[in-house]
């Protein structure tokens, strides 16, 4: 058994680098054979029998910013050892990926924390997301961001970390901590933590409002009417997100969703169940990002 691993490893080497090599000595004895299947089995392992990365996603593993879009490539669904995770994924147009920004106070290297402001370059499509995106310049660098509603090339936009006595008064576009704004103010591009980058509000056509301002904490309602608590040091972007007619648009045919990379389900008839109807329920509880001191009762 060993003697016939020994010579499948030695083939494969052979087969891989061939190299000058002197004739071998009949070894004297009796000779270990292995049937064919067994010997190809054991080839077979030498080969690797690893689930190989099919879908490796390099495009979301750079660590340097950059404006250029990169590659995608397309995973139809699978994960990967390249079984089928999520299913109606496959085939549709092919895209590039342009990393967005999403943390908008970001100082550049050797630069003092003060308010900075950038001019809006493009407004352009997105094929990653429902919203529009925003190429934007400021000092030595260039940034892909959310547009809002109403940006347009040549506008100019503020970023700020300060939060006064008196509220500011915002454009559209501009970032500013939820502790500046005055309360009514449209916010979208919302924080959870000061300094994560926004992970709220993002989607086409939404956003939300700032309710109050508690104790150094702020209440945004999202556009669920959920309302969530963070502090007033999160960065929100004032105004809404760009391509408010996204959730007007006519599909028309089964082949513009093929584009879209949406493979069909099955045409059959189902019957609706009682999920169908209408259902009044009572708003979620407020969701809170506020580590909020326990109050000890003393007897």
């Amino acid at each position: 058994m060993a003697a016939g691993l020994c010579r499948a490893f030695g083939s494969l080497l052979l087969s891989a680098a061939p190299l000058r090599t002197l004739p071998r000595a009949p070894v004297p004895g009796p000779q270990p054979c292995l049937p064919g299947g067994a010997l190809a089995a054991a080839r077979r392992g030498l080969a690797g029998s690893a689930p190989r990365c099919t879908t490796d996603p390099l495009w979301k593993c750079r660590v340097k910013y950059t404006v250029r879009p990169l590659g995608m490539k397309k995973t139809g669904g699978r994960d990967h050892t390249g079984r089928i995770r999520v299913r109606g994924i496959g085939g549709g147009h092919k895209r590039r990926y342009r990393m967005i920004d999403f943390q908008r106070l970001r100082y550049e290297e050797g630069a003092p924390p003060e308010p900075f402001t950038e001019k809006v370059i493009n407004v352009r499509y997105d094929p990653c997301r429902s919203a529009d995106i925003a190429l934007v310049a400021g000092g030595n660098r260039k940034r892909w961001i959310i547009a809002t509603e109403n940006m347009q090339p040549g506008d100019i936009i503020t970023n700020s970390s300060h939060i006064g006595r008196m509220a500011v008064s915002a454009n559209e576009g501009d970032a500013y901590p939820l502790g500046a704004l005055p309360v009514g103010t449209l916010i979208c591009n919302l924080e959870s933590h000061p300094g994560k980058g926004a992970q709220y509000i993002r989607a086409a056509g939404t956003c939300g409002v700032l309710l109050r301002k508690v104790n150094g904490t702020a209440i945004v309602q999202l556009p669920s009417k959920r309302h969530m608590q963070v502090l007033e040091t999160c960065v929100a972007t004032v105004g809404r997100v760009s391509n408010v007619d996204h959730n007007k648009r006519v599909i028309g045919k089964a082949g513009r969703n093929r584009w879209l990379g949406k493979r069909p389900h099955t045409g059959l008839w189902h019957r609706k169940g009682g999920w169908a109807g209408r259902k009044i329920k009572p708003l979620p509880p407020m969701k809170s990002y506020v580590n909020l001191p326990r109050v000890v009762v003393q007897e």
